[in-house]
């Protein structure tokens, strides 16, 4: 039997995109674990159509996070703790960044804990200059051509840019 099980977490999400509050999480995670894993969820069910593809979402997380020696990002499109089950891990982080966060992550741990009591779910706080950061606000603020260079990965805003048809 091993002695010292390698640490596994989870840090699942759309990714749509890969915002800098994202990568915080995903960092601050990483210190804290032997290996997190990055689940990009293939087809979201809480939103319509992603706007970038499982794999451009994956790519977005690998390059933003290459110094990072513990990071590993797959695409998934099973239940969070099949996938979990999957690569090992016994945590599942995710940030909170506020109330309604809570409510939403709070019904998912309690659901995801009755499927499987030994996958904890864990949560960081958003530091507080990502607290108002989101996907969704940062896809609407490059619609309208401002400036999202502090918000996500410089190669992700020119994506945006160019998906969008913004320059």
């Amino acid at each position: 039997m091993n002695q010292n099980p390698q640490r596994i977490a989870i840090c699942p999400g759309s990714y749509d995109p890969v915002t800098n509050g994202h990568l915080d999480i995903i960092g601050r995670a990483s210190r804290n674990f032997d290996k997190v894993v990055v689940g990009v969820v293939n087809k979201p069910m809480r939103k319509n159509a992603t706007l970038f593809t499982a794999e451009e979402r994956q790519k977005f997380i690998q390059d933003a996070t290459s110094e990072l020696g513990n990071i590993e990002v797959r695409i998934f499109s099973d239940l969070l703790v099949q996938f979990a089950r999957d690569v090992g891990a016994t945590a599942v982080i995710k940030g909170l960044r506020a109330i309604s966060d809570f409510e939403y992550e709070y019904e998912m741990a309690q659901l995801n804990h009755k499927l499987d009591p030994g996958i904890e779910s864990l949560y960081v706080f958003a530091r507080s200059n990502y607290s108002f950061l989101s996907s969704t606000g940062v896809k609407e603020m490059a619609i309208f051509n401002a400036d999202i260079s502090e918000l996500v990965p410089a190669p992700v805003a020119a994506a945006l840019a160019d998906k969008l048809g913004r320059k």
